[in-house]
């Protein structure tokens, strides 16, 4: 098959309705089945289970990973084995669409809870009830999903604006389902597959307690390499052990594979943040007397803070720099008014009229019922959500980057001013903003691919929805009993959360101003903030060659050096691969370059559902 689009041409001197008359005789593919009750049921399955990787990445790392391809290969798959030993028919493309709109809704209900919900659990010494929590990530998701479609026609159907990441899942999906037998889709799928098991089963052998449980013991591989060494020797910087630093090599492979996705200029730039942070700095505050005691807990409560400032800084001056994404976001192209020729497949725009506003309301209610959220704040919330959503969307359409970061800020800012002091009313209401915006860019970067292969929006729309039931009654019970009941358990060594971490400081210095923190740490987010600023002014300079990613330095300070070397360790081995492996056929090639994000993809998917597996069965079943 081959993809139909406009040229840049006609994209800028075609009007709306021209485009969408263009669409429907080029594009559109009728009838053809999409949200079907296999799609729909397949794509809640698997959006459930891989909310949860993404649940247990955001818990390491603080973000949240695309599962959009992933779910597109395993249905595809699925179906096609199905379809083999004559037990059913094969998935259709706009199926399989309709599946991934699901399955990344699903996805995206992870990430307040590993940050603006956890973030408010700490600051209110409050463990939210688990009934709330499921209420309140429904409703900001549902929000965002009202957001986004009445934005849809515009960025989607008459500026046509890339969303890179959506292209690329509507390639795939055209490749997977061209007239070649599914050989190009069989392929993916086994390399996921195998990448999943054996991520899966590397996981498993590093659980004694599990092993032990199975009579199979002598197969234990150790949690860390390093344990190896400290048989014989405790290696130690100015007197601290290695161990104590965090300086470990994990045999876990999840996060290598996750460093696979994020290319090399960020993972040198962990790996660099990493070895001056955990080598030179914290030995020395450790020496000094700066830093109390060589645990994980004090370690991070000293460090975070000049990488929360490299972030912050960095991320806004990005954000600002760019004034034409800012104003491009509030301007509309010339012309007048278009006949709505897909009226009847568009999701009308009175859904959206009505359900913003009462979804509104009813965060407004919840809002000052459960967390103390005076009724007026939230009501200023939702119209700048629109605001912060419309920048967010025009960035995520143009560079598939959602400056969730500098949003995060901004609205934390904005809410400091408004209700100052109070920092659990400044971390729930930033947090609709950010979501929102969040969430409600995501889900057009997911109907991208709809557009490009003729789908119903409306179909679209209603798949997010369920999306949504999927992601909350999977991801939400998980979340819970990971925790135990605990609130400590936040920011601990089990479940690190740094995007919880990054909040929860920002809410500190905006309720208290800086004079509150040690001098250290005043130095450190006064150095830290000039030096986010620099490194962005670099990258703008020099159009992105500059080495040091802000970002990739920034998290090296909220991360664990062990996270930090494994990211580093997987950008550097597909790196390596990509510099040495020729531009000739080879299985080599076929594995590591062109599926690529395939491959990392199993990786996270089957260590992370057993890490979460063995996480449960060792706190709850074989204690």
């Amino acid at each position: 098959m081959s993809l139909k689009q406009l040229t840049d041409e006609q994209i800028h001197s075609m009007s709306l309705e021209e485009k969408d008359r263009w669409w429907l005789k080029n594009v559109y593919k009728g009838d053809m089945p999409q949200l079907t009750l296999r799609s729909a049921l397949t794509g809640m399955i698997i959006g459930g289970v891989l909310s949860v990787t993404n649940l247990y990445v955001g818990i390491k790392t603080g973000w949240t990973l695309g599962i959009g391809i992933t779910s597109v290969v395993l249905s595809f798959a699925f179906f096609k084995l199905l379809s083999r030993v004559g037990m059913g028919k094969e998935i259709t493309i706009l199926e399989n669409n309709a599946m991934q709109s699901i399955a990344t809704s699903a996805g995206y209900m992870t990430a307040p809870l590993v940050s603006s919900i956890s973030a408010y659990m700490v600051i209110s010494g409050t463990m939210i009830p688990q009934h709330q929590t499921v209420v309140w990530i429904s409703l900001l998701s549902l929000l965002g999903v009202f957001f986004a479609f009445p934005l849809k026609k515009r960025f989607i159907n008459d500026e046509q604006l890339p969303f890179p990441e959506g292209r690329a899942a509507g390639v795939v999906m055209d490749n997977l389902h061209a007239d070649d037998g599914g050989r190009a889709g069989m392929l993916k799928a086994k390399i996921l597959i195998i990448g999943a098991g054996l991520s899966a089963l590397i996981e498993l052998m590093r659980s004694e307690k599990v092993m032990e449980h199975l009579k199979a013991k002598a197969m234990v591989i150790p949690e860390f390499w390093d344990d190896l060494i400290y048989k014989y020797v405790t290696p130690n910087i100015m007197g601290t052990p290695l161990k104590d630093l965090s300086v470990r090599w994990d045999s876990s492979i999840v996060m290598v594979a996750t460093g696979g996705l994020m290319g090399i200029k960020v993972g040198t730039s962990l790996l660099v943040g990493a070895l001056f942070n955990y080598c030179m700095l914290v030995p020395w505050a450790l020496s000094e007397g700066i830093i109390a005691a060589a645990k994980w807990k004090e370690i991070n409560m000293w460090l975070l803070w000049g990488g929360v400032a490299i972030m912050t800084t960095s991320s806004l001056y990005s954000f600002f720099a760019k004034p034409d994404i800012i104003l491009a976001a509030f301007k509309r192209k010339k012309g007048g008014a278009s006949k709505d020729l897909l009226a009847d497949i568009e999701l009308p725009l009175w859904v959206s009229m009505v359900g913003i506003p009462l979804t509104g309301l009813a965060l407004m209610w919840f809002g000052q019922l459960w967390f103390n959220i005076e009724w007026w704040v939230t009501l200023i919330a939702i119209p700048l959500v629109f605001v912060f959503t419309l920048i967010a969307v025009t960035s995520t359409g143009l560079t598939s980057i959602t400056p969730g970061g500098a949003l995060g800020k901004l609205t934390q800012l904005t809410f400091a001013v408004i209700k100052p002091g109070d920092m659990g009313t400044n971390i729930m209401t930033a947090g609709i903003n950010g979501e929102v915006a969040l969430n409600a860019s995501n889900l057009l970067m997911d109907i991208k691919p709809g557009y490009m292969l003729g789908g119903k929006p409306r179909h679209q729309a209603v798949g997010h929805c369920l999306g949504i039931i999927a992601g909350a009654l999977v991801a939400v019970p998980v979340f819970y009993m990971l925790l135990k009941g605990d609130i400590s358990r936040i920011t601990s060594d089990a479940l690190p959360m740094p995007g919880a971490q990054i909040w929860i400081a920002v809410a500190k210095v905006l309720a208290n101003g800086l004079n509150v923190l040690p001098t250290s740490t005043r130095v450190a987010v006064m150095v830290g903030g000039f030096v986010g600023i620099f490194i962005e002014f670099m990258n703008r300079r020099t159009k992105g060659r500059f080495p040091v990613s802000a970002m990739g330095l920034g998290l090296s300070f909220v991360l664990k050096f062990t996270d930090c070397w494994a990211m580093a360790l997987g950008s550097l081995i597909f790196w390596v691969i990509e510099r040495n492996v020729g531009k000739n056929k080879s299985l080599m090639k076929d594995v590591f370059i062109d599926n690529q994000e395939t491959l990392c993809a199993g990786v996270i998917a089957g260590g992370s559902i057993m890490g979460i597996i063995l996480i449960i069965m060792e706190t709850l079943v074989l204690t």
